[in-house]
């Protein structure tokens, strides 16, 4: 309740009823105070002598005096103890109500804690007078600006909308678009709030208005603003593009300052009773058809009461004109993210695996990704691009293994088979027989040992051994690898395996079997 100094005419007429005879109910409602204050001045009153037997008389100035001084003591600058006690605490109070805005009922029981006991009538007083509590700061008329500049934009909660995809109603919202010099407006039915649907909403703005504004003034949205830093907000990189790709700019309104955007402030509420309330809506589709229809009808033909003319006119006299052109095409909302490179080369974006060059691996980079490319930085510096790929899709480019590893992480098995045959005709013949299965990846490992023997032996002495293996029929790494040990590969091919029909695996050289009966003929 706030304290009202009772003044002395009051007092004289609380006085008066009692003497009438009315009991202090009455006499206060007569009066115009509390029953309580008018039960205090009686009392005093009756104190003094007082009496009802005395009639009217008895209420001179100096009786009303006495009672006044009784009731209500001389106090130094018009306050009592409690005030000088708050005094004291006025800095402790401040920080509490600007820095921590706390509640009075709170600070009160902070103070309590403290041992400083004040009614809360007095401490409300207190913070009022002295500390700015509940003072609304003089709000200043702003200059609306040149005629197609400036657009606030806020979200407002309307209520529940049928959703078929899930069967239930959920809680829609509306963006709303509002022309600062015309007040021409726009309104944007969405259940969420995030990115793609302040997107959404802006385009569909452009479309309903005709052309861009060139200076965009919202709320801290989430999707919008990463830091509200009074002067240099942080915007999210998605805004940033959006907004560099349509050409405005964007300033936004502070955290909890209404002021900054007023021209749309006011008009959420006026868009949830005159639209939504009483309505029933079929779905999303719906309640937006019907929503465009009333910002063109009804909220665009009133006679606004600041500029006293209609937003739809003014705006497609002064503005229309102003604003930068529509755009031609679709947004492509992109993806930003800022995934590691993992060891296999590769990161991970919207669920698909995309490669990046090996001396990556391990750091971070930056990725834009829209419905078509998807392109990596690091460091500023674009060094990959790929196509979109689906969730679990995946793109990689062989150039971003290091030499040798991509025939075999990509399982490409031509590639391997060419790297052999530049080692020699029999080695490329040698490796394409080992990867002739119905599986080749499975065989790619030995093709590799092939390949290592070719490093350590040289090419001419590989190819001369895998040249002597086919002629024998012999498909085996390992036999390779022994013939080349043993330097055998330049051994003529025994005679008996050169027989019709195809080289025989297992013949032998007849001077082996001479050499057995030599040996025979000396034992006897």
């Amino acid at each position: 309740m706030v304290f009202r100094e009772v003044a002395v005419i009051e007092i004289r007429e609380v006085l008066r009823c009692w003497l009438g005879g009315v009991g202090l109910r009455t006499a206060a409602e007569r009066a115009g105070v509390d029953r309580k204050t008018a039960r205090r001045y009686v009392e005093a009153a009756v104190a003094a002598g007082l009496t009802r037997e005395g009639g009217e008389a008895q209420l001179t100035d100096e009786l009303v005096g006495a009672v006044v001084t009784v009731v209500r003591p001389a106090r130094r600058a018009g306050h009592g103890q409690a005030w000088e006690t708050l005094l004291v605490e006025e800095p402790r109070i401040r920080d509490w109500i600007e820095r921590d805005e706390l509640q009075l009922t709170n600070i009160q029981g902070k103070l309590a804690r403290r041992g400083i006991a004040v009614p809360y009538r007095t401490l409300h007083r207190f913070a009022v007078e002295r500390c700015g509590f509940g003072r609304r700061q003089p709000t200043l008329r702003v200059a609306d600006g040149e005629p197609g500049v400036e657009c606030q934009l806020d979200f407002g909660r309307l209520g529940l909308v049928p959703d078929p995809d899930t069967g239930r109603r959920r809680v829609a919202h509306a963006l709303i678009f509002t022309a600062v010099y015309s007040r021409h407006m726009f309104v944007w039915v969405s259940f969420s709030q995030t990115l793609p649907a302040v997107i959404a909403g802006c385009e569909a703005a452009w479309a309903w208005f005709g052309g861009v504004f060139r200076v965009l003034i919202p709320d801290n949205l989430s999707p919008v603003i990463t830091d509200a830093e009074p002067v240099n907000p942080t915007f999210t990189l998605g805004w940033l593009d959006y907004a560099q790709s349509r050409g405005f700019v964007t300033d936004p309104a502070r955290v909890r300052r209404p002021r900054d955007k007023p021209r749309v402030e006011r008009v959420v509420p006026y868009v949830r009773e005159n639209f939504f309330r009483g309505e029933d809506f079929l779905d999303l589709t719906d309640a937006q058809r019907r929503v465009e229809a009333w910002c063109a009808s009804t909220a665009g033909l009133r006679v606004h009461g600041t500029h006293a003319q209609r937003p739809a006119e003014l705006f497609a006299a002064a503005e229309a004109a102003a604003l930068l052109p529509a755009p031609a095409g679709r947004y492509d909302v992109p993806i930003f993210a800022t995934p590691k490179v993992a060891r296999d080369h590769h990161v991970e974006v919207a669920r698909g695996l995309y490669s990046v060059p090996g001396e990556l691996i391990g750091q971070r980079v930056d990725v834009r990704a829209d419905s078509v490319l998807v392109k990596i930085y690091s460091r500023g510096q674009l060094v990959k691009t790929h196509p979109r790929k689906p969730p679990g899709g995946r793109s990689t480019d062989p150039g971003d293994y290091p030499a040798g590893r991509a025939e075999y992480a990509l399982r490409d098995a031509a590639t391997l088979t060419a790297k052999a045959a530049a080692a020699g005709p029999a080695v490329g013949v040698y490796a394409a027989r080992l990867l002739d299965i119905p599986l080749p990846w499975t065989r790619m490992r030995t093709v590799y040992r092939l390949l290592g023997l070719v490093r350590t032996f040289g090419p001419a002495a590989v190819d001369a051994a895998c040249a002597r293996a086919l002629d024998l029929d012999v498909v085996d790494v390992t036999k390779i690898a022994r013939m080349l040990e043993q330097a055998r590969e330049h051994e003529p091919t025994p005679a008996a395996a050169k027989v019709i029909g195809g080289p025989a695996r297992f013949a032998r050289d007849p001077g082996e079997f001479q050499a057995g009966q030599q040996f025979q003929a000396g034992q006897q």
